[in-house]
This record gives C-alpha cells, sequence and structure tokens, in this order.
C-alpha cells in the first residue's frame, strides 16, 4: 500500500489542485476574440457566457459549500478535480456556443468544490499548524492558477496549432497525475458522512444583526476588488486588441498573468500585515487603478497599463486578503461558514455582474465610456466602503485566526 502524503508534502500537493482549478478557470481568456470570429457572437454573449462561470460558483457556494466538511476533502477535490476534465472535454469535443455556455459552468462549480476543499485542507495539513503560512499559501495558489491559465492559453494559441483545442487537451493531460497525488493526501476531516442520505445542501447565508454594520465594509470591498478582476479576466484582452491594437496572444495572456502574480507576491512579502490595514491599503489602491485604466484605453499606452496592471494586482491582494480576513473576525465560530458564504456572495456578484453592465454599455455606447462608467461605479463602492469601514472600528481581537475560506 502507498503511503499517504502528510505534513508539508500533503500541504503542497493540496495547493497544487487549488491551483489547478484556478488555471482550468482562465484559460479561456485569451481565446475569446477567436471564439467570436469563429461562432460570430457579440460582446453581450460574450459577458454572458463568461458569468455562466461564476453562476456554476454561486451554485456550488449554496448548494455544495458545506460538502468537504462532510464528505471529505479528497473525495470533495477528486470531485472537483473530474468536473474540471469534463469541462475540458467539452471545449474539444465541439466549438459550439451553447457547449461554451456549458463548459463554463462546470468549470464553475469545479472552482466552487475543488477551491473550498483545498483550502481547509492545506491548513490542516500544515505541519507548523501556522495560520499566517496557510493562508499565504492558499492565496497565493489562487492568485497563481488565476494568471497560469491565460499565460498557458495565450503562448499556445500564438505558437502552436489548433488554437481552440490544444490548450484544453494539454490541461486535461496534466489533470490525470494530479488526480493520483490528491488520492495519497492524507485525509483532513476525521469522521466523513458515508451515507448520501446524511450529505446536507440546505444553503446557508446571512449575517446577525448585531455585526451588520462592521460587515458591510469588506462585503464592498470584496465586491470592488473582484470587480477589479473580473474586469481584467473578461474584457482586459478586448482592451489590448482594441484600443491598445496589441493582437498578439502570448502578449495579452502575459499582461493578465502579470496582474495576479504581482498580487501573489505581494501576499508573500507581506504575511504579517494586519488585516484591517491590508484592506484599507485595497480599498486605496483600488481608485487609482481605476483612473489609470481608463487613461490607459484613452491614450493608447501599454506602458502605462504595464504599470496599472501591477498596482491593480497589489489592490487585489491587499484587498482580497484585508477583507476576508476582516470578516473571519467579526463572525463568531457557530455561525462562521455562514457569514463567510454571504461575503463570497458580495464578491462574486462583484465578478459577475459589473462585467455585464460594461458588455452591455458597449453595445449600446461604446468601449470607452463603458470603460469610464465602470471605474466611476467600482470607484463608489471602494469610497463606501471606506468610509464605513473607519466609521465600524475595530473589527474584533487581533489574534484572530485567518479564514481558511477562499474564492
Amino acid at each position: 500500500m502507498k503511503r499517504e502524503l502528510s505534513g508539508s508534502a500533503g500541504m503542497w500537493t493540496a495547493g497544487a489542485v487549488l491551483g489547478m482549478v484556478f488555471v482550468g478557470s482562465t484559460l479561456p481568456t485569451a481565446l475569446y476574440d477567436f471564439y467570436q470570429s469563429e461562432l460570430n457572437f457579440s460582446e453581450i454573449t460574450l459577458t454572458l457566457i463568461y458569468s455562466a462561470y461564476v453562476a456554476g460558483t454561486l451554485a456550488t457556494l449554496l448548494l455544495f459549500g458545506r460538502l468537504s466538511d462532510q464528505i471529505g476533502r479528497r473525495p470533495a477535490a477528486l470531485a472537483g478535480i473530474a468536473l474540471s476534465a469534463a469541462a475540458m472535454i467539452l471545449f474539444v469535443v465541439r466549438i459550439a456556443t451553447p457547449l461554451l455556455f456549458m463548459a463554463r459552468f462546470l468549470t464553475g462549480l469545479a472552482v466552487g468544490i475543488a477551491a473550498g476543499a483545498s483550502t481547509a485542507w492545506i491548513s490542516e495539513l500544515d505541519p507548523d499548524q501556522d495560520p499566517e503560512r496557510a493562508t499565504s499559501v492558499a492565496v497565493g495558489s489562487n492568485l497563481l492558477g488565476l494568471g497560469v491559465g491565460p499565460l498557458l492559453s495565450g503562448v499556445l494559441a500564438q505558437l502552436a496549432p489548433f488554437p481552440l483545442r490544444l490548450v484544453y487537451l494539454v490541461f486535461l493531460l496534466a489533470l490525470l497525475p494530479m488526480a493520483y497525488f490528491v488520492a495519497r493526501v492524507r485525509e483532513g476531516v476525521e469522521r466523513p458522512v458515508r451515507r448520501v442520505s446524511d450529505i446536507s445542501l440546505r444553503p446557508r447565508v446571512g449575517v446577525p444583526k448585531e455585526i451588520r454594520a462592521r460587515f458591510l465594509s469588506p462585503a464592498l470591498t470584496g465586491f470592488g476588488i473582484f470587480a477589479l478582476g473580473g474586469f481584467y479576466a473578461a474584457l482586459a484582452p478586448g482592451m489590448l486588441r482594441g484600443p491598445l491594437r496589441q493582437t498578439n496572444r502570448a502578449l495579452i495572456g502575459l499582461t493578465i498573468f502579470e496582474f495576479f502574480v504581482v498580487g501573489a507576491v505581494a501576499i508573500a512579502l507581506t504575511p504579517r500585515m494586519r488585516s484591517r490595514g491590508s484592506m484599507f491599503a485595497g480599498l486605496a489602491l483600488l481608485v487609482p487603478t481605476l483612473l489609470l485604466l481608463v487613461l490607459a484605453g484613452r491614450i493608447h499606452s501599454l506602458p502605462l497599463l504595464v504599470g496599472t496592471t501591477a498596482l491593480g494586482g497589489v489592490a487585489l491582494a491587499f484587498g482580497y486578503r484585508g477583507s476576508l480576513e476582516v470578516v473571519n473576525q467579526i463572525a463568531p465560530q457557530e455561525r462562521r461558514a455562514e457569514i463567510l458564504s454571504t461575503y463570497l456572495l458580495f464578491s462574486y456578484a462583484g465578478v459577475s455582474l459589473p462585467v455585464i453592465g460594461v458588455g452591455i454599455l458597449s453595445q449600446l455606447v461604446n468601449p470607452e465610456l463603458a470603460n469610464l462608467a465602470f471605474a466611476i461605479t467600482i470607484a463608489a463602492f471602494a469610497l463606501v466602503a471606506l468610509f464605513t469601514g473607519l466609521k465600524a472600528g475595530h473589527p474584533g481581537p487581533s489574534g484572530a485566526r485567518p479564514s481558511r475560506e477562499i474564492i
């Protein structure tokens, strides 16, 4: 019998599967112009396809958010890998708009199931039981995976044949050894449920009245920060191809890779940054990021976009980590999963709703005005979040354990 992976080996394997499912979630990012040319769909359809991924993740959050607590981390992670593989097969089998919707929805399901299980697993397998290190590994794996996906698809689309199929086949092959190693990692749940009838799928969301005022700031921060991330993942390629006239897909993938990887590096370099200070730093950086982003499109400046991308990556990292930890600090232990699920609903609304709005406005007016409207709206959310956070005061005990949940 093969020896189980535990300790550091198990922790890094759990981190790898977390990063892997997020790689799969952003593989189509640098390829959407190919799909639009092949299938002749509009920008609105493009944003709806992107939002199908968010719908899958939200469905998982509502119905299966506590699944790995019940059946175990290993089965949940393997289920996420299987769903990701099914999505890759749909991408490969046929290039058709309905299949794009289905594949993106399945990708969202895969991320929702595997990410929650893997993040909890990382903390449980950490040999030193250091919550700050576990959080850094989880958030870093998340951001790194989000960046590697568009880089891989962009490079292969630029340099290799079969741009709409090859990258999915490569990723599908990479999932096989990942599943093998995940199956060997020590289980983190001591008494997993054995019968399907004992599994509870009842949604649990809500915020107790006594912490609603303190919850508002991190919730709005999550909305604004992930709106910026959603803009990059869904619409930045169109901005590069349009106003900036960049048709090299490797460059498009590299730009999005920069956004998320700079965020991962920022997390690694500031492991002891206080949660509230991190959240406020993310909000403070969000507003100039949005202004510079609109300006880069307006003056058609690639160097300015590159610099703004780095600034946005830092804003995302600080705002995400800080707001998540603030929510964890104010949440009573007995209702933590419920309150974190509510926070994640705000965050995923931020990922999808502004992106859909920009896509619709781009059809009604023009992309520049749509991007400006996006920037003003999200900046307003950032300012409201900053004001409510300052008014609410300190979230709770400074020694509270960082959350093991992640998007």
